[in-house]
């Protein structure tokens, strides 16, 4: 054993390949000469059995894969509101909803085109469908299909040969030709049924599957439902012969005499769509060759064996050689190494495979550069956009608090308001810079506050506190004047009295954290739900957020990552407070 475990651990391909083909060539000629034709016999029995049981166990993943793949579009129209929207109606006449729909079914339907139809119906019998119809007046709530869909609402109810519906459809086919899928619709607010959503699915994709699949000569595949019934077979005078009675062993294989000769079926239960695969292959046919086969296989294995013996080592050579060559040039593009190639020879698998490594390589290269450029470009464009679109709400009501003091003080008093609205843009334009000092941000916050407070006089207090030693550190520019502005509107200027705003500047957890801080109007808890969650969408929803407090969010996220930006906590009638977290720069 210690001998085996030696030669499998050898690292040299071509010592691998020559001990495998060795080994494959051995192993069938000793047994077939050691064990003889009983032993021979069972093995190719087992080997017939096994095939059918993979092509039974690719059909059953196949058929469940359509059949998941029509329940998850299924889903697709639960969670889509016009369907929805649909099921809630009581009556018709909304065609532009009816359009709609139409229009969303459609588009499954064209994507595809395994699709015969669908058809949705609700609690008050009315339905839509771009290729099924109603035959008589009779409810569609009394269906089969749509009372079993609403008796067991939590799963899938398919339908094999959906004979009897009061359906027909524009496309003509006959109940042979599909199976039928229903699931039942439950509102999502109220939990009650809306409805049904039925599809029929074409067996056009079942007969793709099952006819490419040869057992043997005469051997054939089919699929019974649970039921008994048979939802897709091909045309063979045995399949109506195997009785369902038969397939409810736990054994899942049996043999069955039928017309005389030995048939060996094998099956398998599918616990998803509940439905058996059954595989039928004549035993008779399968053991007649075996005597001939044996005969032949060790005439050839004898030939190949000698053969194998002077090919093996000209053979292994020619696969191992590229391939080494192959892996070492992987390596160094593993390493980071772009600028490696792969040059053969020859265009077989190996060739092949060293052009694609080389286009791999290509492509790589150039997508890295691209996407970097790409990336580039983007955020900076965005920084830009978003940038640009910074207005002065404020302006007009700085303007005409100038005015209106212009008449009531002294000239002076006009000075110092203009001054601090001088400095106000001063410091935003910044020469085109994006990146401040914190002394020059808290500078601008507060010429904003002083405009402010000679518009509201005793009731606006604030308070502006900081840290010296961050004052030097570079921020953002114009990320507190948006948010004092939206303290100052919806806070404090809706409430009775006097506020108070305080601001605060310092360093924690190795981050520069800002806060702006009313004792205003607050909000409720649903409003502040509404701001974080439109603050956390990626496209934020600018308009019912306030578009200043999106715009400083979305710059500090676009510069330095979603680990930055704003925090906002408010309590009803007792005050707003949001928190601004900033790398150190």
């Amino acid at each position: 054993m210690e001998f085996f475990r030696k030669l499998l651990k050898i690292e040299n391909i071509r010592s691998k390949l020559l001990l495998y083909f060795f080994t494959l060539i051995l192993l069938p000629i000793v047994t077939l000469g050691v064990l003889g034709n009983v032993i021979y016999s069972k093995s190719i029995e087992e080997q017939a059995n096994e095939h059918t049981g993979q092509m039974i166990e690719q059909v059953t993943r196949n058929v469940e894969f359509y059949i998941h793949d029509m329940e998850n579009i299924v889903s697709y129209l639960l969670g889509d509101p016009q369907i929805i929207a649909f099921l809630r109606t009581t009556k018709e006449g909304d065609e532009s909803l009816n359009n709609e729909v139409r229009r969303i079914l459609r588009t499954y339907t064209n994507v595809h085109p395994e699709i015969a139809g669908i058809l949705i119906v609700n609690e008050k019998n009315l339905y839509i469908s771009n290729e099924m119809h109603r035959i008589s007046r009779d409810p569609l709530t009394d269906e089969t299909w749509y009372k079993r869909a609403i008796a067991s609402p939590n799963a899938m109810q398919l339908f094999s040969k959906p004979i009897g519906r009061n359906i027909t459809t524009t496309l003509n086919y006959s109940a042979d030709e599909v199976v039928s899928i229903a699931k039942a619709v439950v509102d999502p607010k109220t939990s009650q049924y809306l409805g049904v959503i039925l599809i029929d699915l074409k067996l056009v994709k079942f007969k793709e599957v099952i006819e490419t699949i040869t057992l043997g000569k005469t051997g054939f595949l089919y699929i019974m439902d649970a039921n008994g019934g048979i939802v897709y077979a091909p045309v063979n005078p045995i399949v109506y012969r195997v009785k369902s009675g038969w397939l409810n062993r736990s054994a899942n294989s049996i043999v069955k005499i039928i017309q005389g000769s030995e048939f060996q079926i094998i099956y398998k239960d599918s616990a998803y769509t509940k439905w058996k695969t059954i595989g039928v292959f004549s035993l008779s046919e399968t053991l007649k060759e075996v005597t001939i086969l044996r005969h032949y296989s060790i005439l050839i294995g004898l030939v190949t064996l000698i053969l194998a013996v002077i090919a093996a080592f000209f053979f292994t050579a020619s696969i191992a050689k590229p391939l080494g060559k192959l892996r070492s040039l992987m390596k160094k593009a593993e390493e980071g190494d772009l600028s490696v190639r792969f040059n053969s020879k020859y265009n077989d698998e190996i060739g092949q495979l060293g052009n694609s490594f080389n286009t791999m390589i290509k492509e790589i290269s150039n997508l890295v550069d691209m996407v970097y450029t790409e990336q580039k470009r983007k955020r900076e464009a965005e920084l830009k956009t978003l940038q640009a679109q910074i207005k002065p709400h404020f302006l007009y009501n700085t303007l005409y608090t100038i005015q209106w003091m212009a008449g009531e003080h002294g000239a002076q008093e006009v000075v110092r308001i203009v001054g601090a609205l001088a400095n106000l843009f001063r410091i935003g334009l910044s020469k085109g810079k994006e990146m401040i000092p914190v002394h020059e941000e808290l500078e601008h916050v507060r010429s904003y506050l002083m405009i402010q407070k000679a518009r509201y006089e005793d009731k606006l207090i604030y308070e502006i506190n900081y840290e010296e030693e961050i004052l030097n550190y570079r921020v953002l520019k114009l990320i507190l004047q948006p948010l004092v502005e939206n303290a100052i509107y919806h806070g404090i200027h809706a409430k009775r009295g006097g506020g108070t705003i305080k601001i605060t500047a310092r360093m924690d957890k190795e981050k520069l954290y800002f806060s702006v801080a009313d004792d205003g109007i607050g909000m409720t808890e649903e409003k502040l739900a509404e701001l974080r969650k439109s603050l956390d969408s990626q496209h934020g929803e600018a308009a019912r957020t306030g578009f200043g407090i999106f715009n400083v969010n979305e710059r500090i996220r676009l510069s330095f990552g979603s680990e930055y930006g704003l925090q906002y906590t408010s309590v009803a009638q007792e005050g707003t407070k949001v928190e601004i977290w900033h790398p150190v720069r």
